[in-house]
């Protein structure tokens, strides 16, 4: 069974910075690509950045310049640092990713709970 918990979200301030991490647990053998989406209210869930195994990164429109996706593969954990927050980067956000167990060939996909990012004065 793996488990992906996220951590880091909160209340800040128009301007400010957070930083959330989402570790994976369980009977892991290998991490694909590792992402991470964001849901506001009413809205659907959007993808915000992406990093591949060989570090490659990726960003939504949205987010690039501000947010920065990063990887450390010995503690199968994903972080996003999120820089300039504005209002409209409140919402729900989860981590996404691509994992093989041990004695399975394939790469299946685990979501972690979320964790609400609200920016505000």
């Amino acid at each position: 069974q793996v488990q992906l918990v996220e951590s880091g979200g909160g209340l800040v301030q128009p301007g400010g910075s957070l930083r959330l991490s989402c570790a994976a647990s369980g009977s892991i053998f290998s991490i694909n690509a590792m992402y991470w989406y964001r849901q506001a209210p009413g809205k659907q869930r959007d993808l915000v950045a992406t990093i591949t195994s060989d570090g490659s990164t990726n960003y939504s429109d949205s987010v690039k310049g501000r947010f920065t996706i990063s990887r450390d593969n010995a503690k199968n954990t994903v972080y996003l640092q999120m820089n300039s927050l504005q209002p409209e980067d409140t919402a729900v956000y989860y981590c996404h990713m691509n994992i093989r167990t041990g004695g399975v060939r394939a790469y299946y996909d685990y979501w972690g709970q979320g964790t609400q990012v609200t920016v505000s004065s």
